[in-house]
């Protein structure tokens, strides 16, 4: 009944996906909450299910279209790393195997194989489907039985999977040597399914070990200056999965130091147990993340999904239960026994005459742990409200602030009683900030990193104990902060927020660690195709002289100001222009309007901006046309860019034309000009678009289309993307086309 799935989420305004892990495949459309729109989804996935055609035309494009994805994996050093990981480290099981499977799989498939995988798995039986957010429960679980319920039970039984992993007898090494600006050690150990009790343990352990800046790995490797990050990934599967722990090393440090480091303090795990600092820490982070994923329908239905897969929704609470139990011999006790080193991979084969073994447990039965458990209280669910600009304003209050603050006020019942900031303060001009830019970008990242009354650390503990999101950086000419909290929490997030914003410590030793990781993230990008497209489209597209703060620089240029930048010019920049003389600060959620309007004024309203406020004009330029193709060895997959500036702003009365002519050309989903043409039909691309914006102040507007592609299939895809253009100024487009974009 849905012949044209691209068009009909078009015209819905869905924001749609579908994703494939390790033991799961999801679909899922986030859409205005109607009933319309939710029975026109229920509708559509019960069609699917089971009545998609998989033809073989759509196998012929799709399948280019999946190999330009794999390949934009492999220019990926995590991606390569990890795949080579996986499959030293697991012996017979497919988690060996990234999902997307293998080139040569993925370029020969036969369709029968497909519709043979349809037909056996994506059947009623063998699904969980989950409607979040703003509905009727009664009345939609009736639209769900209309649809589904007729869907009959399948004759066929899935078979169990029966292949499980012997213990590991000695430690695995793989080493990758592609193209690449920053080094990469990692130390992988097997751990047990993720319904087993012993990982809400693990969990803390990966935590306490990896926390960015508390952990004991961050401490021994990036404060030592052996490496510029930590990163680590738990992988909670149905069947056994993985712990990962991984440094990132820039070119000129020697990895053997970094990896010596790594390992020795994972291992040590099993011996050092945790404090009750690092315990609570662990714990009230963990916990805080669950909380801010119960009060959002998209990260509650996407979350769910992983724990569906490995046997029931219910082990999400189950497993937050257990972290709430969780006690230091416990996270010592899994340490020891999985943390070890005939359970690693990571380095060099070592023979080993008395192997320690790791013996992984079994899949526990989930349904007997599940069976009689009882959720916590629901939480505050929150009003019903029209989200229509006219109805909003009537409920905004509006005030300015004895120091030029400007603040918007908009009290209202929110889902967990949540509370949403955002303070933009502004500053400078053209003159003032000239050369200095660099300054202006540490003095905004080093906010976060203490205070004259916390460390790096404490804001962070304190933002954890308060059940806070909260953010705070600054740039060129502007600085600003973010929060998502509750109702009970938010006056004590906003004075945190105004401590970090007035008063800053820039330490020294946390300025050094910046300019390292901020050296380390630039080299780490300078061979990847997308980047070096972005730049030097940028440059072309935004010619102003070097040292104004609109300048495009080189990643040259940028390691070059990294490595010259002081301190005393950042504390500088901090003292000449931070201040709250202009700029804007509006709250949405469960408050006091009377109670916050008062502490913002306490907060900000005597906090005075040193230098005066003068908006950066973005003028119109007529850019001269060039083609300019960039060489990036060794990289499976390019980046295509093009774009040309508007003389206009964005209440140009030509605008609202142009945003609908470009959501027919590159936006929408799958239905749009391009899409359909580079990666539908002709199966050049995997990700392709184009985007216009406008200035609401300047005359000054921009459209930008964008393309993955194979390097080899450049020239096709260049004359399609022209060819595409060139009908559109020929022909335009058909009412009926407008009017669904307008729908959607």
């Amino acid at each position: 009944k849905h012949p044209n799935i691209p068009q009909e989420l078009t015209e819905h305004g869905a924001s749609p996906n579908g994703t494939t892990s390790f033991d799961r495949t999801n679909y899922f459309e986030s859409f205005a909450a109607t009933d319309e729109n939710l029975e026109w989804a229920l509708d559509l996935e019960a069609d699917r299910m089971v009545n998609s055609f998989i033809a073989k035309k759509d196998l012929d494009s799709e399948m280019t279209v999946v190999r330009n994805e794999f390949e934009s994996g492999e220019n990926s050093p995590f991606l390569l790393t990890l795949k080579r990981m996986l499959g030293a480290a697991y012996d017979w099981h497919n988690y060996e195997k990234l999902p997307i499977g293998n080139r040569s799989d993925i370029e020969n498939v036969p369709i029968e194989r497909l519709q043979a995988f349809y037909r056996k798995y994506y059947q009623p039986d063998n699904a969980v489907l989950l409607v979040a957010g703003k509905f009727d429960p009664e009345k939609t679980l009736k639209l769900v039985a209309g649809k589904f319920g007729l869907i009959p039970r399948p004759e066929r039984a899935l078979a169990p999977i029966y292949t499980t992993e012997p213990a590991k007898d000695g430690e695995r090494s793989v080493t990758v040597r592609r193209v690449g600006d920053t080094q990469l050690v990692a130390a992988l150990y097997p751990i047990p399914a993720g319904p087993h009790p012993d990982f809400a343990a693990l969990d803390m352990l990966s935590q306490i070990l990896a926390d960015t800046p508390s952990g004991r790995l961050y401490k021994a490797v990036v404060e030592t200056k052996k490496a510029s990050s930590i990163s680590r990934f738990n992988f909670q599967l149905r069947d056994p999965g993985m712990m990962i722990f991984m440094a990132e090393v820039s070119k000129e440090k020697p990895l053997d130091s970094a990896r010596l480091a790594l390992i020795e303090t994972i291992e040590q795990a099993g011996t050092k147990a945790p404090t009750e600092e690092e315990v609570t820490r662990a714990r009230t982070s963990l916990l805080k993340n669950i909380d801010l994923t119960l009060n959002s329908a998209d990260r509650v239905g996407l979350t769910l999904s992983e724990w569906m897969a490995q046997g029931d929704w219910r082990l999400f609470f189950l497993h937050r239960d257990r972290i709430k139990k969780v006690t230091p011999a416990d996270i010592r006790r899994v340490a020891a026994a999985y943390l070890k080193s005939n359970n690693r991979t990571v380095g060099q084969f070592i023979p080993t005459e008395k192997p320690d073994l790791a013996e992984i447990p079994p899949v526990p039965d989930v349904a007997a742990m599940v069976k009689d458990y009882k959720g916590e209280a629901a939480i505050a669910a929150g009003e019903a409200f029209d989200p229509s600009p006219a109805n909003i304003e009537s409920r905004v209050t509006r005030k300015a602030l004895p120091g030029g603050l400007e603040i918007a006020l908009l009290p209202k019942q929110t889902r967990g009683n949540t509370v949403v900031a955002s303070l933009t303060l502004r500053f400078g001009d053209e003159k003032s900030l000239m050369n200095r830019d660099v300054a202006a970008q540490f003095a905004g990242r080093m906010l976060m990193r203490g205070t004259a009354k916390h460390t790096r650390q404490q804001i962070q503990d304190e933002l954890d104990r308060l059940k806070a999101q909260a953010s705070v950086s600054g740039g060129a000419q502007s600085a600003g902060a973010s929060i998502e909290t509750n109702r009970e929490n938010f006056p004590a997030v906003l004075k945190l927020v105004a401590e970090i914003l007035r008063e800053p410590s820039f330490p020294a030793s946390e300025f050094e660690q910046l300019k390292q990781e901020t050296l380390t993230a630039i080299e780490s990008q300078r061979s990847q195709p997308q980047t070096a497209a972005i730049i030097t489209f940028s440059r072309h597209m935004n010619p102003y002289p070097k040292g104004d703060v609109r300048y495009v620089s080189t990643p040259d240029e940028q390691i070059a100001d990294v490595k010259a930048a002081t301190l005393d010019e950042v504390k500088k920049f901090y003292k000449d222009f931070y201040g709250a003389s202009k700029g804007e600060l509006a709250i949405v959620g469960d408050f006091d309007a009377g109670e916050i309007g008062k502490l913002a004024a306490d907060l900000f309203g005597s906090w005075k901006s040193p230098r005066s406020y003068s908006r950066l004009v973005n003028v119109y330029r007529d850019i001269p046309p060039i083609n300019k193709s960039l060489e990036t060895p060794d990289k499976a997959n390019a980046f295509f860019i093009a774009g040309m500036l508007l003389n206009l702003s964005d209440s140009d009365p030509d605008y609202p034309a142009l945003v609908m002519g470009n959501y027919l050309l590159g936006g929408g989903f799958l239905n749009s000009r391009l899409a359909v043409r580079l990666r539908q039909k002709e199966g050049l691309s995997y990700s392709v678009g184009s985007q216009i914006g406008a200035s609401a102040l300047d005359k000054s507007g921009q459209f930008v289309a964008f393309a993955i592609y194979a390097p080899q299939n450049v020239t096709k895809l260049e004359a399609a993307f022209k060819e595409e253009i060139e009908r559109v100024m020929k022909d335009g487009f058909t009412g009926e086309e407008v009017e669904a974009a307008k729908s959607g």
